[in-house]
């Protein structure tokens, strides 16, 4: 089951996020939660324990992964269905391309900026002018969880927000939104990120005006001795927070 921390987290989680919400009330109730979570002596208290070997390591470590846009994705308290609680280390220039594409998600979701900065842009579709992008449906394989993108046409996308979001504050979006960060800093940038797991979509929507993506983009899942040592490196960004 886990220690004294990830037990209190489980059932904070489970207790705010419990029932059928409707959306907007499922957004509200998850930005409230990742906030008093990502306070940086309660994520030290709750990555600490995880780092000791508590809860379940090797499920935590099969689900956790380095991005290619160069975060770290480790999971902390797998909900299933339900929730799952990450934690992102952003690492600046370690990414193997520039900013992410556009995109939007499965189920409604929520981060909190535990350390650094991170910026945010939301777009929306237009019928002319604005952005000219490559339309992809992202799924997930059978099997391995790596990411098939579908092509799906041309489109157009407006901007219509640009924020930064600094260390204590929080954002929520509903599963639709379009959306694309990135860590706004030289130095490491820690996020908690919620994914709330109501009304769950099978797949998402990508664009990119960087040109072709491949059909499928694999994910390669941490072993347990790196997870553990990638939690014991986060431990130590938290206690110089």
């Amino acid at each position: 089951m886990g220690g004294r921390q990830i037990l209190a987290t489980r059932r904070l989680l489970t207790e705010s996020l419990h029932g059928a919400l409707p959306e907007h009330e499922r957004v509200s109730a998850a930005r409230a939660v990742v906030t008093e979570l990502g306070s940086p002596e309660r994520l030290l208290e709750l990555v600490a324990e995880l780092a000791s070997g508590e809860g379940d390591p090797a499920g935590c470590a099969g689900l956790s992964y380095r991005h290619v846009l160069g975060f770290d994705k480790l999971l902390l308290v797998d909900g299933g269905p339900h929730h799952m609680l990450r934690a992102h280390l952003w690492h600046p220039g370690r990414g193997a391309i520039g900013r992410e594409d556009i995109h939007n998600h499965r189920s409604p979701l929520a981060s909190h900026v535990v350390r650094g900065r991170l910026a945010m842009e939301l777009y929306a579709p237009r019928w002319d002018g604005g952005i000219e992008a490559d339309r992809y449906q992202e799924s997930l394989a059978e099997g391995s969880a790596d990411w098939l993108l579908e092509p799906a046409g041309a489109a157009r996308l407006r901007l219509t927000q640009v924020a930064e979001y600094s260390a204590g504050s929080s954002y929520a979006l509903p599963a639709h939104t379009l959306h694309r960060a990135w860590c706004a800093t030289a130095e490491p940038t820690v996020t908690l990120f919620l994914e709330t797991g109501g009304g769950r979509r099978r797949r998402t929507d990508v664009f990119t005006a960087a040109g072709p993506h491949p059909e499928a983009v694999p994910k390669v899942p941490l072993e347990v001795d790196g997870y553990l040592s990638e939690l014991d490196a986060l431990a130590e960004l938290l206690r110089r927070s």
